[in-house]
């Protein structure tokens, strides 16, 4: 059969069934969708293919970027101004500590590879996004994590942006150009926030023309996805992070346009219906098995010390939240898979990693969703 057929066949069987084996296994759908793909990908069914992988590879970067902006949307800006100072303050505790720890534990005590040791502390919040849609933003530990992770977010790219180009041209004019470009890009978003508020509330009527609450063209769902592939489009002419700006997207219309209450249904049926499961599929089917006994070892490190560093820094929200709660958000901060993957892809390509290291980092971003959503699940229910 030719390998584009069967590429469809196999990920169509996959995202009919899935949900029913999820239910029968009383687990997440995420899981279930990256473990078949691993198997898939064994098997030789997707992935590593000379055709159709090419359209699996952009399509899962789709539901990535999707995902994030789904993420995004998670967030209100104008509640964040709401949120109590103590709360804000925990919060960056909690990173603060995070960085603290992450040299002590990661390059001292376990004596890994600097690029390991910057991977550790980050924070992505791609998938706090299905754990959300699950348990509900309003409980108090999805509430702190997506503030944490905000911020987080911001941090680990900013992070990851200076590493690439600093390991690219060294400490050179370039690394001080990259770093200007990404500062003046925040500082222009914040400076567009306050225009739009400002629009908004000279013209709020404006809101409803843009998003009518009586729709029957889906107005709404065009102009969201409008402004989510012009974000894109900045970045890539930027030359920043795709997923930033996907994210950002997220941002703006969560904020400006929280009066659409079924937008954010609609939105996200698509992503978790179609775009979403590709994307973990992929990333199951991304892994090589020749390299799992090599890397099974120092990825188990690798996910233990990740973890170890999350709860300890989860001890700064003591008066907030409950000893069940404080393990559920480290577990929920403790998936930045495709920061993972973005970290070893650049430690390899610059030779700082050994294939080993590699392979194990990238097993390792595997293995805590896995394992961190079956966690969350089975303590989240007692």
């Amino acid at each position: 059969m030719d390998s584009i057929l069967t590429h469809i066949l196999a990920l169509s069987i996959i995202l009919v069934f899935s949900p029913y084996l999820a239910k029968y296994l009383k687990l997440q759908t995420a899981p279930i969708e990256i473990i078949i793909g691993s198997l898939l990908g064994y098997m030789g069914w997707i992935g590593f293919d000379s055709r159709g992988s090419e359209y699996f590879d952009l399509i899962a970067e789709i539901g990535f970027l999707y995902l994030m902006f789904l993420a995004g949307l998670e967030i209100n800006l104008k509640s964040i101004k709401k949120i109590p100072r103590e709360h804000l303050l925990k919060a960056i505790y909690f990173l603060a500590i995070m960085g603290l720890l992450t040299p002590i534990i990661g390059h001292f005590i376990f004596k890994f590879n600097y690029i390991i040791t910057v991977a550790l502390p980050l924070i992505s919040v791609g998938l706090l996004a299905t754990l959300s849609k699950e348990h509900g933003k309003s409980s108090s530990w999805i509430s702190m994590a997506l503030l944490i992770g905000a911020i987080g977010e911001v941090l680990s790219i900013t992070l990851l942006t200076i590493l690439e180009v600093s390991i690219a041209v060294g400490f050179t004019k370039e690394l001080i150009y990259k770093s200007t470009v990404l500062v003046l890009f925040l500082l222009m978003i914040v400076l567009f926030y306050y225009i739009f508020k400002l629009i908004f509330w000279w013209y709020p009527e404006l809101k409803n023309r843009m998003m009518p609450h009586i729709d029957s063209s889906d107005q709404d769902f065009r102009l969201a996805i409008g402004v989510f592939l012009i974000m894109l489009v900045i970045m890539k002419v930027l030359h920043l992070e795709l997923a930033f700006g996907a994210f950002i997207a997220g941002l703006f219309i969560s904020t400006f346009f929280h009066h659409k209450k079924q937008l954010e249904s609609k939105i996200s049926s698509f992503g978790f219906g179609f775009l979403i499961p590709i994307f973990f599929i992929h990333v199951g089917s991304s892994f090589n098995y020749a390299y799992f006994i090599s890397a099974i070892g120092i990825a188990l490190k690798i996910m233990i010390v990740m973890l170890i560093i999350r709860l300890l820094a989860s001890l700064s929200l003591i008066k907030l939240l409950n000893r069940k709660e404080l393990i559920l958000i480290s577990l929920s901060l403790n998936m930045p898979l495709t920061l993972l993957v973005a970290t070893a892809t650049v430690g390899y390509r610059a030779g700082i990693m050994q294939e080993s290291e590699y392979n194990a980092l990238i097993l390792a971003s595997i293995l805590e969703v896995i394992f961190d959503m079956i966690a969350i699940k089975a303590i989240a229910k007692r």
